[in-house]
């Protein structure tokens, strides 16, 4: 006989392709579509966006998994909201102290990362309901989904808009990512691209690119187990 005691095990393996990819952010939640489409113009704003929305889910999951158990269920939204709204607090004072320039860049759609349904929905379905190491995982799993997200969006559109690749990535982060700017010398780019107009079409074409992919992945990836659903939020 099975012992219902038993500690529940964490599929970490599950967890990982649920973030990255079966229940990315943009790419299958299609939350956070206003940051998503106003920071990509280029794929450095796209980077330092997701690196800062890392940060909060990985903090918000630990945060709200540690006090699971002090948060009455009756108030639990709002305990959530306060939480998530201290740590982009945080993140947002960090960012100008240390990464100005970017922060200048991002301007307010940093303070708005309290807004994205993705991270309360993370805190309400998984962290408010899990142990502290697979709330903290699933929140570092998300992130870097979002994160590739908002990095292949802007490379697409820089490449197209200006020709360009991480351009002023050294000004904006450091000059330890001075290395990954690029300039393609032979095409100077179209306007388009960089405006939201442009930044609709590509999305339309990587989200049409991520169904294709799914439907050939469907026969290798038959019986695999989904870890989690999509937050029942849809703001944007």
């Amino acid at each position: 006989m099975a012992d219902d005691t038993a500690p529940e095990r964490t599929d970490y393996k599950a967890i990982t392709l649920d973030g990255l990819w079966d229940n990315n952010v943009i790419f299958s939640q299609l939350l956070a579509l206003c940051p998503l489409l106003a920071v990509t113009s280029t794929a450095t704003n796209g980077l330092g966006m997701g690196l800062a929305t890392t940060v909060v889910l990985v903090a918000s999951g630990l945060s709200i998994s540690l006090l699971r158990s002090l948060i009455p269920p009756d108030v639990r939204i709002p305990a959530f909201v306060l939480v998530i709204a201290t740590l982009v607090t945080l993140v947002d004072m960090a960012m100008n102290a240390w990464v100005h320039e970017l922060h200048k860049v991002l301007g307010l759609f940093i303070p708005l990362i309290v807004t994205n349904c993705a991270i309360l929905g993370r805190a309400e379905i998984f962290a408010s309901k899990k142990s502290v190491a697979p709330s903290t995982y699933d929140g570092l799993m998300m992130g870097m989904g979002f994160t590739a997200a908002l990095v292949v969006l802007g490379a697409i559109r820089e490449v197209l808009g200006s020709g360009t690749l991480f351009a002023g990535a050294s000004l904006l982060l450091g000059n330890a990512f001075k290395s990954i700017e690029m300039n393609i010398a032979v095409y100077d780019g179209m306007l388009l691209f960089a405006l939201p107009p442009g930044g609709f079409v590509v999305l339309g074409f990587v989200l049409a690119g991520k169904r294709v992919l799914d439907q050939k992945l469907k026969p290798w990836r038959k019986g695999q187990p989904k870890q989690t659903d999509a937050p029942a939020c849809h703001t944007v």
